[in-house]
């Protein structure tokens, strides 16, 4: 997975925008305001933290060499996941599942606003 194709999978989410609050390297991916991924686009090797279920998150790090707490972040529920480490598929399937997790911790209201065509 390029840098472009992150960057393009993150924000074919729905809501999904990209800001820079840190500076303007780093990718901050959020959906109604609540970060679901962080990512030097320009970093070598290319990484990204992606938020994670607690006990997944334990599980994948034990599973992929190319997973790790999260750096800078509550390693309890997130992960630094280096992307040619890893399947694309399993990489999309992460992110996904990182958005979900953000979606799931919405307020209802703002989660229904999100189904809404």
């Amino acid at each position: 997975m390029t840098p472009a194709e992150l960057r393009a999978f993150c924000l074919g989410f729905n809501a999904a925008v990209e800001e820079f609050p840190f500076n303007a390297e780093t990718s901050v991916f959020k959906v109604l305001g609540k970060m679901f991924a962080l990512c030097a686009l320009d970093g070598d090797p290319l990484t990204v933290n992606l938020k994670c279920e607690p006990e997944l998150a334990v599980r994948l790090r034990e599973e992929h060499e190319a997973i790790a707490p999260g750096w800078h972040m509550n390693k309890r529920h997130w992960n630094t996941v280096t992307v040619g480490g890893l399947p694309d598929a399993l990489v999309r399937e992460l992110i996904e599942d990182s958005y979900d997790l953000v979606v799931a911790g919405l307020p209802r209201a703002e989660r229904l606003r999100l189904d809404r065509p």
